[in-house]
C-alpha cells in the first residue's frame, strides 16, 4: 500500500525509502510500517534496485513506535491482539529488511531510538552524522528490545556492552557508536545524504549475485560451526564461478575497465 507518510523514489538503481512524520520524530505506526513493509518487499524483488537506502525525514532517523498513537488506540480498544501487532507490523518489518538480497544502508541522522534502533541495526551498513543518538530506550518504559535488538546488539558490540546499553537505556552519540561499530562512518549532517546517495551508487553497480551470497553467509554464520561456514563459502563461490558477472570481473579487470555487472 502507498502511504503519504513513507517516500519511496529511485536514484539510478538505488531505491530511497524514507519515513516523513516529522512531528513524531518519525514514529512509528501499524500503517507506516505496513507501508514500509510493501516498500522494502517491493524493492526486493525488484531486479532494477541494486541498493537499498532506509532514512527519516525531518532531522530524526526513527524514534520507534509512536505511543501517543498507540495510547490511543490501546484507550479506545481498537488494540485487540497485541501479538499480531508485534508479530505482523513490527518484527514483520525486521524480517522483510533482513530478507533483501541486496545492500540495505540506513541513513543515521538525528535518533534512532527504541525500535528505530532496532531499525537501523537491521540493516547493512549503517552512516551516522554528528547528530546521531541510538540507544536501547526500552527500558525506561519498563519494556525490552522487540525489534530483534538482543540478537542483534551482542554481535555488533559483545554481550556485556549490549546488556549495559539495554539495562541503561542510555543513549549514546555519534563518536561512541562509531568505536562500537553500531555505525560504518559518521559524516557532517550538509553533507551526508550526498555521500550516501555516492556510497549507494557504487553498491548499486557493483555484482548483485555476489552481494547476496556474502550476506547468506554472513548472517548465516553467526549459528554455524566453522567447518559448515566453510560449505557455504564453497557452496557460494562454485554458483558464482559459474556466473556471466565473474566473467566480466575477470574481464574488465585484464582490460582495465569498470565491469558491468547484470546478476547474470
Amino acid at each position: 500500500m502507498s502511504h503519504p507518510e513513507v517516500e519511496v523514489t529511485s536514484d539510478g538503481a538505488a531505491r530511497w525509502i524514507a519515513i516523513h512524520r516529522p512531528s513524531t520524530r518519525n514514529g512509528l505506526t501499524d500503517e507506516v510500517n505496513a507501508a514500509l513493509i510493501e516498500a522494502f518487499k517491493a524493492a526486493g524483488a525488484d531486479p532494477a534496485v541494486r541498493c537499498v537506502v532506509l532514512t527519516g525525514k525531518g532531522g530524526d532517523f526513527c524514534s520507534g513506535l509512536d505511543l501517543k498513537a498507540a495510547a490511543a488506540l490501546v484507550a479506545s480498544g481498537a488494540v485487540a491482539d497485541t501479538d499480531k501487532h508485534l508479530r505482523d507490523y513490527f518484527h514483520g518489518l525486521i524480517r522483510v529488511i533482513r530478507a533483501v538480497d541486496k545492500p540495505v544502508i540506513a541513513l543515521v541522522d538525528g535518533a534512532a531510538v527504541g525500535f528505530g534502533c532496532d531499525l537501523a541495526l537491521a540493516c547493512d551498513l549503517r552512516i551516522g552524522t554528528e547528530r546521531t543518538r541510538m540507544g536501547e530506550v526500552f527500558v525506561k518504559r519498563g519494556l525490552m528490545p522487540d525489534g530483534g535488538g538482543s540478537w542483534m546488539l551482542p554481535r555488533l558490540v559483545g554481550v556485556a556492552k549490549a546488556l549495559e546499553l539495554m539495562f541503561t537505556g542510555e543513549l549514546i552519540g555519534a563518536d561512541v557508536a562509531l568505536a562500537l561499530g553500531l555505525v560504518n562512518r559518521v559524516l557532517p549532517s550538509g553533507e551526508v545524504e550526498a555521500h550516501t546517495r555516492e556510497l549507494a551508487r557504487r553498491l548499486a553497480a557493483g555484482p548483485p549475485l555476489a552481494y547476496a551470497r556474502i550476506k547468506r553467509a554472513v548472517y548465516g554464520a553467526q549459528s554455524l560451526t566453522l567447518d559448515q561456514a566453510l560449505d557455504v563459502e564453497r557452496e557460494g563461490q562454485l554458483e558464482l564461478l559459474r556466473s556471466r558477472d565473474f566473467v566480466e570481473g575477470v574481464t574488465a579487470f585484464l582490460q582495465k575497465r569498470e565491469p558491468d555487472f547484470r546478476g547474470e
